[in-house]
């Protein structure tokens, strides 16, 4: 770690941070402008609106801009240090561009590792706060029913739901079907099915008015009763979707709900792998988006950094827009998730190489 390395990554990370504050500030007043009338209508107290919403709010944001405010903090100061001829000092030296790119990607590293862990194991639980607080609050209708659910909760067995209700975590017109050998050897029916939530174990459901066929060879065996208790391997989490909801996962939770889903044969955890392979390739993003900020910015222009602020802009706007389109391609149009969350990536490091191999030396 050199004196150079030193300087250049103070001016990153104090850029970078610098350009959160100022853009989050900007975005704070402009949604509070938008929603007062909202929370004001729907009498949202301020320690609500302060800390269940804005401070949930910043850090989501922040971290899904992040790809912005690296473009912006290395184009901002490394057009300065081109301006002042700091660069051309730098490289005057012997220094290589290359060598040059070191604190860069040092920096990179380091901001790519934060949002990675906020991203994959903080945030989400703010965003279950904040969810919470925009469906009561400003009005957004949060998905809280299903009407026939059917699912495979585990090998061979089938249930089935015609209502569920998961504000009361009730379900109507119950149906569970075990098969051996693709025959059906016993079959539960049940008018009412309540999942309880204050047991200590997991997929524990109270079943009322209920009816056991147990079915052997030609014999049929049938028991009923008022209630009884089950443990069935789902969770009201699994009966319904609210938008937003794989956002409220951490990444192992992501990755234990995506593989509990596809061996119950469900098709419906696109948006959740999406979500998954979308957080790595964004933190990956910093190196590339570092890259290009760099190569454009190095050199010293006429008329300062209005040129190289204006392409980074725009190469880091495409960047997300190119991100949001390909990850709506996957859950909308059946492109495959890992490749849709990294398309953006490796288109720019394309560019990325191409604007090095244009920097000067």
């Amino acid at each position: 770690m050199k004196r150079l390395d030193r300087y250049i990554i103070v001016k990153f990370i104090g850029t970078y941070f610098f350009a959160i504050l100022l853009i989050i500030s900007i975005s704070i007043v402009f949604d509070f402008n938008e929603n007062m009338a909202k929370f004001s209508t729907n009498h949202a107290p301020w320690r609500a609106i302060i800390f269940d919403y804005y401070a949930n709010f910043v850090p989501y944001f922040a971290n899904l801009f992040s790809p912005l405010f690296v473009f912006i903090a290395v184009i901002f100061f490394t057009s300065k240090l081109a301006g002042n001829s700091e660069v051309i000092a730098m490289l005057a030296t012997g220094t290589s561009f290359r060598r040059l790119l070191r604190p860069y990607m040092l920096s990179a590293a380091l901001i790519a590792g934060i949002n990675f862990y906020l991203g994959a194991y903080i945030i989400p639980s703010g965003n279950i706060v904040r969810q919470n607080f925009e469906t009561i609050y400003k009005n957004k209708k949060k998905n809280t029913s299903a009407s026939n659910v059917m699912l495979q909760v585990g090998p061979g067995v089938i249930a089935s739901i015609q209502q569920y209700d998961n504000l009361t975590k009730r379900g109507y017109g119950f149906r569970l079907y075990k098969f051996e050998n693709k025959k059906l050897v016993s079959h539960l029916t049940a008018n009412t099915i309540q999942y309880d939530t204050i047991s200590d174990e997991r997929y524990h459901w109270k079943a009322t008015n209920y009816k056991i066929r147990t079915l052997k060879g030609l014999r049929e065996k049938i028991e009923s009763g008022q209630e009884v208790d089950t443990m069935i391997m789902m969770e009201p989490m699994d009966l319904v979707y609210s938008k937003g909801q794989q956002e409220q996962f951490t990444s192992p939770e992501l990755l234990r709900y995506i593989s509990k889903q596809q061996e119950r044969g469900s098709t419906n955890v696109v948006q959740y792998e999406v979500e998954y392979h979308k957080r790595i390739a964004t933190s990956f993003a910093s190196f590339i988006l570092t890259i290009i900020g760099a190569s454009l910015s190095a050199r010293k222009r006429k008329g300062g950094m209005g040129l190289a602020l204006g392409i980074g802009l725009a190469l880091s706007f495409a960047y997300i827009l190119l991100q949001t389109v390909s990850s709506t391609f996957a859950i909308q149009g059946g492109m495959e998730p890992l490749l849709a969350a990294w398309i953006p990536n490796l288109l720019y490091i394309i560019i990325a190489y191409f604007c090095y191999r244009q920097a000067p030396n």
